[in-house]
């Protein structure tokens, strides 16, 4: 076995229970070699990258390339023994090989030298290139290529014999002592694993292979490292070498090359694939904008395995090299690449792309080239050679002179507001100007000023035109200020705006919400400090602390961490298996319950710091497994010192961090640590991990007592044993060393829009460590607090949004830091939300409306931001423009003036000014506008006019808007005209103007229809006279159509008094917001005919008297609000229906469904009844008869439903002296209403008859009686059915039928199945005429039903039969007969009253003896006797039933006729045959009995033609006449036969035959002879006494 430390000795199930399984197999592998079997991996050529005194010898003597083959087995290696041994001391930093023999090593320093000689080639060309080339593929190669070379050459120097690998650390400058050092295993290029990567599965391959080969050395489950020699003594002592050694070596040479061939043999079996490393820009090509004629380079550096493979691109087209000769130099050499692009032009501005591909994948890197002229006088030769120098003064930006872009933000993302778990999407859409297909923005988002990357938490888009940022699963980490920033060049702007993400709910009700911001900390190789924040919501009861769950990348199972809640936000968790990665996430708990997880955080590897930092210096390439054959000296023995710089990094009530450096001497193998404590001020120490050993410098303890003072120290332990103590650390008390902190003081809340507030406050006193601060806000009076945020903020300043406008809030502030969270501030004052005052924007867009010698007219544009409150007033001011140097600015106005357009008077002719101004509010005066065009003050003489000024948009709807404007200041030499109206979208071309009416208005409005939803138009005016059309007005603003959420109109009213009046609502209105009407958009000032009253957020313009004057448009905006606007419009027909309506409020009716109508009921009651739409609970009804009112009584029933609005009076009987006018009254409240109905004369009298006739039929009724009277149908099956149908049937009831008076006598009882009876007639006939009669009768009456069936309703029922009958005709079919061709037909029955004919070829058939026609039960027929080939063709049967013709057809002809005919010649042969064949037609009897002794006669007749011939059989025996017997046949008819004495002899059957050429035929007779009874006994007498005679 081989030796292990002793605490894998021990705990080796420990170890390999975690073990990854590939870790697993690779081990196991490594511990079947034996201690005889040695060698040691080295790491490749950057083994020996450090600079020695052997390597600069190796260079100075000139090795080239070739000279590694100096390396080969052979006496030449021995030549430069005291040279290569002079400069291997100083080589103690490298791969230095030694051994007890000083021959030996100096042939292995020799060996050394040589090696470093080979891996410096090329080194004069790429020392300046830095550690990021030394992946490059040639190096690596030639590296490998001579370590193998270097493994077979010192073959014949190993022991047999395993050592152990010890480690030392030793000082350059000590470069004559002796030291142990072994080469380290883990540094230069070959390193297998490249830092922590971006996925688990990669994190979890480089941690188990870096354990793996770490613990390969470690336990001697490789080869041994050999240990430097101890003194240059001991060289010479083993300078000559006997007999003995040399066998040694020999032997050891081939045990070597055996151990080396298996090594080989086995990585061979390794999955490459684990080796492998996909393409990584280790440095990214880098932009460049460079002048015309210059040379630019682009460098790039590239890591992977197998070497990646660049190719450079121009626009995504590669670059042919040989295609432009002198044009492009691509170079690639030691993993740096680079393209070069000589003499720029335009032609080379593009984006160029370095795309690095190997079997793992591809890469690809970006960068752009701009090239620009310089305008001003430079020497060619300096832009040539790369360098200028810029005349001072001039601008030059990257993307060339003077050149500047302007980036605007439309359609941006506002405040978002989302849940956790949610997905959330900010996005704006970005114009840049000018838009320079080839140059395209950088766009980078940042959160709370941190750059944003993407992950599976975050997703970026860029369209080419939006920006989009996606938060696929919403988590309190993600709230914060998000900055969307686009980046031209050295250019950029930025938009900003806050993300809140609120908690999800509590699985348990009440449980507080999920921690966030779960990092780890000083990850060590089984120790990790887990941190975190505290949430906001706490669920309504204080946070008990929190619960730490771990799980290992890959998996996923989660392991609590800690079984009681701690309460720091702080937490180490120890017990890692090392080289694992892991993830952790925290849950807070109160005593409602547990929280829902947080969001988990990102990988860590359990690996020494050292070690990880290792891994992220050196870029990822594969572990080669080159081998360096050494020897060394037993090792065994060396106990590690104590450990240094012991100290407690963190201390509180339930845990205490201690960290401490390793010692420096700690051999060559891994150490352990075990911890010891004792109460301060004694010297009782207790171990404190006493199972395990703890791997990191650093541990956590925990179960100390709280307020008790402690002491720790830490000892070392090995394989060869415990080291002794370090220092004990300073008496450490334990408890929190972290206050919570106080709470905020001064909370002040100032306001900022309509739906937020700034809150501002102090920091709380002696605060350490803040992570930061939750403000909550709470309505006045409701006792219900809400979080402002739920991830702590920064700083003492905060904006909390999503607050209702018009509300008062009180807000409060609590502090956070990892030992909790602090009190609540006091509650600050009550603030009403709305939005705060602030002076208004510039103005902008100013023009001139007209000019005179000495004046000007200005106009300008409304600022975009009006501060909050409405604009009081305007200020200008001016200044002369002499030779485009601008003077001193003069005040214009000294009072502030309200309208949009101003004179500036005492201007001096022909001389220019540039204008400015300023508009003010209640906050104050605003910024400036910036300095207008200039103008030249001087006379215009044009006749036409000039432009319209203060064009403006409202209204504006997703499909129309209303465009207002003035007229303008000069109006040319005629009066104005009209005006025109031009469009067009915003992003459209100048060309693409369209005038939107083809007349000149003659208004100052206009209500623009037909616009495209979400599209974006401009729009401008002209005003026209006689002498055209003069100069537009400037553009509107951009106008998109939409309709805002929210959007509302103005609404007329007519209320119950006939007031009319137009509504408006606005519930966006600010503090200083007014509604202002207008009709047909001017000011109304004659307020005689309309009142205004205006309460809150709602406006009502009421009419007077409205008349014709009132008509026209009337619009109401409500000011200080983005464009809240709307209008109706009151032309002569809404007039008169508001009119109408304001009637019908002041005289109101009650509105009626229907009028007062009548109808009978069933039991002949006379309703009368009218229905109302409404009526209120103390509506009433008079009833009114002839001019009285008529009261409920036993007459009349009368009842009001005030639900439905039914009215209604019953009358059990009519009579004669209810003859009259019948009037219902309502009156519901101011409402009322009257309908009459006139009942006089027939209307009457049919009125009365009708209820009389329905009061009998009530009573009859309440018996049995019939629903549905007596009626016929005709079943399929052509027979009659008599039914009707009865209702109030029970079982004694009795049903007769009669025909003509006679009772029809029914084989089985009626049981009134489904309420219908009924009476079958087979196959009716005329015999069936009659009146039939049905009664239904039992004890509660009896009712009956009649049906005559003569004359016209017999004819009609015969009709529908012989049409049943008809249709059930079957197809005819063809038969032959004897005769000739019969064709027929079946129906169900036949009957006289169906009449049939027969059509041969569409001529109706005239029936002779040979063609003739007839019924035979349900088979009509047509018979034709002897056909000819005439009859072939169509034959149609015609059956008529009194109506309706129907046809049945055949066709005779062809193959049908031949087949028919054939078959009607045989049969009439087979008639012939029949008729005339041999026959017997009668005289024999079946049997005859005789007496013996009688005469026996028989006679019979037989015929045939021709005559047959006649012979007897006896017993099927032939039998002719004899003596006894006679027989006869004469005249060729009559046969006899005579037996003149019969005998018993005689009996038997008699057959006689007839035959003739047609046939044969035979008759049989049983001819019996008995003996009588008294002969036959006296025979028996005789023979019983000739028995006796004889005997």
């Amino acid at each position: 076995m081989m030796s292990l430390p002793f605490y894998q000795k021990h705990h080796e199930h420990y170890d390999r229970a975690y073990r990854h399984k590939a870790l697993q197999s690779t081990v196991s592998q490594y511990q079947k070699e034996t201690k005889s079997k040695s060698a040691v991996y080295a790491q490749g050529s950057t083994a020996y990258a450090r600079g020695s005194a052997a390597y600069r010898h190796a260079s100075a003597a000139d090795f080239s390339l070739d000279s590694s083959a100096a390396y080969s087995h052979g006496s030449s290696a021995y030549d430069l023994e005291s040279a290569a041994y002079s400069y291997g001391a100083t080589a103690y930093d490298h791969s230095a090989a030694q051994s007890k023999r000083s021959a030996a090593y100096s042939l292995d320093s020799e060996s050394l030298s040589k090696s470093s000689a080979a891996y410096s080639h090329g080194s004069e060309s790429i020392n300046k290139l830095a550690a990021a080339y030394r992946l490059g593929a040639e190096s690596y190669s030639l590296g490998l290529k001579d370590s193998n070379l270097m493994i077979e050459d010192q073959s014949y120097k190993m022991s047999p014999k395993a050592k152990r690998a010890k480690q030392s650390l030793v000082s350059e400058d000590k470069e004559n002592e002796a030291i142990d050092y072994s080469v380290p295993i883990f540094t230069g290029r070959e390193v297998s694993i490249s830092g922590i990567t971006d996925t688990e599965e990669e994190r979890i391959k480089e941690s188990a292979a870096y354990v793996a080969k770490r613990n390969l050395f470690a336990t001697s489950e490789g080869v041994s490292v050999s240990k430097v020699a101890k003194s240059t003594s001991e060289e010479e002592h083993h300078g000559k070498k006997s007999r003995k050694v040399a066998i040694r070596e020999s032997a050891e040479r081939v045990a070597l090359k055996k151990t080396l061939e298996e090594t080989q043999a086995f990585h061979k079996k390794l999955n490459k694939d684990k080796l492998l490393h996909p393409p990584e820009f280790v440095i990214e090509p880098r932009s460049h904008t460079v002048w015309e004629k210059q040379n630019v380079k682009f460098h790039c550096s590239v890591a992977g395995w197998p070497a990646p493979r660049v190719t450079w691109y121009k626009n995504n087209v590669p670059i042919d090299v040989q295609a432009h000769p002198g044009k492009y130099i691509i170079e690639s050499r030691y993993g740096l690449h680079s393209l070069e692009i000589s003499t720029c032009d335009f032609d080379d501005i593009a984006q160029y792309r370095a795309s690095a591909m190997n079997v793992k994948g591809e890469i690809s890197a970006y960068a752009s080239l701009v090239v620009k002229r310089y305008k001003g006088e430079i020497d060619a030769s300096l832009l040539h050679a790369g360098t200028v120098s810029m005349p001072s003064g001039l601008g030059v930006t990257p993307y060339g002179y003077a050149s500047r872009f302007e980036i605007r933000f439309v359609d941006k993302f506002d405040v978002a507001f989302g849940r956790e778990g949610e997905t959330m999407s900010l996005g704006c859409t970005v114009v840049i100007s000018p838009d320079i297909k080839r140059f395209k923005p950088d766009i980078e988002w940042y959160r709370n000023g941190v750059l944003i990357t993407p992950s599976k938490w975050v997703q970026m888009h860029w369209s080419g035109e939006r920006a989009s940022l996606t938060l696929t699963h919403a988590n309190k980490e993600d709230e914060g200020l998000y900055t969307l920033r686009v980046v031209m060049g050295d250019y950029y702007e930025e938009y900003s705006s806050y993300v809140f993400v609120r908690d999800a709910d509590a699985e348990i009700p009440g449980a507080p919400g999920a921690p966030l911001d779960v990092q780890c900390l000083d990850a060590n190789k089984d120790y990790v400090i887990v941190s975190w924040k505290q949430p906001a919501v706490d669920g309504g009861n204080p946070i008990l602390g929190y619960f730490i769950d771990r799980c290992e990348v890959g998996t996923s199972h989660w392991t609590q961490c800690n079984e009681t809640p701690v309460k720091f936000a702080r937490f180490p968790v120890t017990g890692l298996i090392e080289g694992r990665s892991y993830i952790f996430r925290v849950r807070a708990v109160n005593k409602a319950g547990i929280s829902l997880p947080s969001r988990v955080s990102e990988p860590v590897a359990a690996l020494d710091p050292a070690d990880r930092a290792r891994l992220r210096s050196h870029p990822s390439a594969p572990w080669t497994g080159q081998i360096i054959v050494t020897e060394e000296e037993p090792a065994e023995g060396v106990v590690p010192g104590p450990p240094t710089d012991l100290q407690v990094t963190e201390a509180t009530k339930n845990y205490v961090v201690l960290s401490w450096k390793p010692p420096g001497q700690r051999g060559h193998e891994g150490i352990m640590y075990f911890v010891e404590k004792c109460v301060a001020g004694t010297e009782d120490w207790q171990r404190v991990n006493t199972e395990i050993p703890v791997k990191s410098p650093r541990f956590a303890v925990f179960d100390l007592a709280e307020g008790k003072s402690y002491c720790f120290r830490v000892r070392c332990c090995n394989s060869a044993g415990i080291g002794e103590p370090s220092e004990a650390t300073e008496a450490t008390v334990v408890g929190d060393k972290l206050d919570i902190p106080k709470a905020p003081g001064r909370v002040m809340p100032t306001r900022n829009t309509d739906t937020s507030v700034v809150v501002t406050w102090t920091e709380p006193p002696d605060a350490k460590e803040l992570v930061g601060y939750y403000i909550e806000s709470s309505v006045v009076g409701s006792g219900r607090w809400e979080p402002c945020n739920n991830n702590p903020v920064k700083g003492t300043r905060f904006i909390c949004h999503g607050l209702v406008n018009g509300e008062k809030y009180i807000f409060r502030v609590r502090a956070v830091n990892a030992a909790g969270l602090s009190e609540f501030s006091q509650d600050s004052e009550p603030i009403e939300v709305q939005a705060a005052i602030a002076a208004p924007s510039p103005p902008y867009d100013i023009m001139v409306l007209e000019s005179v010698r000495d004046s000007m007219v200005l106009g300008w544009k409304q600022p975009k931001v009006t501060g909050g409150t409405e604009i009081t007033g305007y200020y200008v001011n001016y200044r002369e423009v002499v030779d485009g140097v601008p003077g001193k600015w003069m005040e214009a106005n000294i009072k502030a003036i309200s309208e949009r357009a101003y004179r500036i008077q005492n201007l001096k002719e022909n001389m220019v000014y540039q204008f400015q101004v300023a508009a003010a509010n209640l906050a104050g005066v605003g910024t400036p506008s910036l300095p207008s065009q200039p103008f030249k003050c001087e006379e215009w003489t044009i006749a036409v006019p000039g432009p319209p000024h203060d064009v403006t948009c409202t209204e504006v709807r997703k499909d129309s808007l209303v465009l207002l404007w003035k007229e303008p200041v000069y109006t040319g030499r005629s009066p104005i005209a009209g005006y025109y109206v031009d469009m067009k979208e915003t992003e459209a071309k100048e060309e693409r103007w369209r005038s939107v009416n083809e007349k000149p208005l003659q208004k100052k409005f206009l209500k623009i229809g037909g616009l495209k939803e979400g599209v974006s138009y401009v729009f401008r005016v002209r005003a026209t006279n006689q002498a055209g059309v003069g100069k537009p007005s400037e553009v509107t603003d951009p106008v998109v159509a939409e309709t805002r959420p929210g959007t509302k109109e103005v609404v007329v009213d007519v209320d119950d008094n006939g007031v009319i009046s137009l509504n408006f609502e606005c519930d966006q209105m600010s503090p200083h917001s007014k509604f202002v009407w207008s009709k047909d958009y001017e000011p109304i000032e004659d307020d005689s005919r309309l009142s205004i009253d205006t309460k809150g957020g709602k406006s009502k313009a009421t009419f007077k008297d409205l008349g014709e004057d009132d008509l026209g448009i009337y619009s109401c905006v409500v000011t200080d609000t983005d464009g809240v606007s709307s209008s109706y419009t009151i032309d002569e027909e809404e007039m008169k229906r508001l009119l109408a309506l304001s009637h019908e409020h002041k005289f109101p009716t009650v509105p009626l469904i229907s009028e007062l109508a009548v109808e009978i009921l069933e039991k002949g009651e006379v309703r009368f009844w009218l229905q109302a739409e409404k009526l209120s609970g103390n509506a009433k009804a008079n009833f009114v008869f002839n001019d009285k009112e008529i009261f409920n009584g036993e007459k009349y029933k009368m009842k009001v439903d005030q639900k439905t609005g039914l009215v209604e009076m019953i009358m059990d009987k009519l009579e004669d002296k209810d003859e009259g006018t019948y009037t219902f009254q309502l009156q519901d409240g101011k409402a009322t209403n009257q309908s009459s109905l006139v009942l006089i004369g027939d209307v009457f009298k049919k009125l009365r008859d009708e209820a009389e006739f329905q009061r009998k039929e009530w009573h009859r009724k309440q018996g049995p009686h019939f629903v549905d009277k007596l009626g016929w149908e005709v079943t399929d099956d052509c027979n009659v059915m008599l039914k009707c149908k009865v209702a109030n049937i029970k079982k004694e009831t009795h049903i007769v039928w009669y025909k003509d008076d006679r009772e029809i006598m029914v084989d089985e009882e009626h049981d009134f199945k489904d309420g219908v009876c009924t009476l079958l007639i087979s196959e009716f006939s005329k015999k069936d005429a009659g009146t039939y009669e049905v009664i239904l009768k039992d004890d509660r009456g009896k009712d009956s039903s009649e049906l005559k069936l003569k004359d016209t309703a017999f004819a009609d029922l015969m009709n529908e039969v012989c049409r049943r009958i008809a249709l059930s005709a079957t197809d005819l079919k063809i038969q032959s007969t004897a005769e000739g061709i019969r064709l027929y037909s079946y129906v169900n029955y036949y009957v006289e009253d169906l009449r049939v004919g027969w059509v041969h070829n569409d001529t109706q058939i005239r029936f002779t003896d040979r063609v003739k026609t007839g019924v035979t039960g349900e088979q009509i027929w047509l018979q034709i006797n002897e056909p000819t080939p005439q009859d072939k063709g169509k034959y149609t049967m015609e059956l008529f039933d009194g109506k309706t013709a129907h046809k049945k057809t055949v066709d005779l002809s062809g193959q049908a006729f031949d087949e028919a005919f054939a078959e009607f010649q045989r049969l009439k042969q087979a008639a012939i045959a029949e008729k005339n064949r041999a026959r017997v037609l009668g005289g024999l009897p079946d049997v005859v009995t005789i007496q013996e002794g009688k005469a026996l006669n028989l006679s019979c007749t037989v015929w045939g033609d021709p005559s047959p011939e006649v012979s007897w059989l006896k017993n099927e025996k032939s039998f002719v006449s004899d003596a006894n017997c006679t027989l006869k046949f004469e005249s060729g008819k009559n046969v006899s036969f005579t037996i003149s004495t019969v005998s018993t002899l005689d009996s038997g059957k008699y057959s006689i035959v007839v035959k003739n050429k047609y046939g044969t035929e035979t008759s049989d007779v049983t001819v019996s002879v008995f003996i009588p009874e008294e002969e036959r006994q006296s025979e028996q007498e005789k023979k019983k006494e000739d028995k006796k005679m004889k005997a």
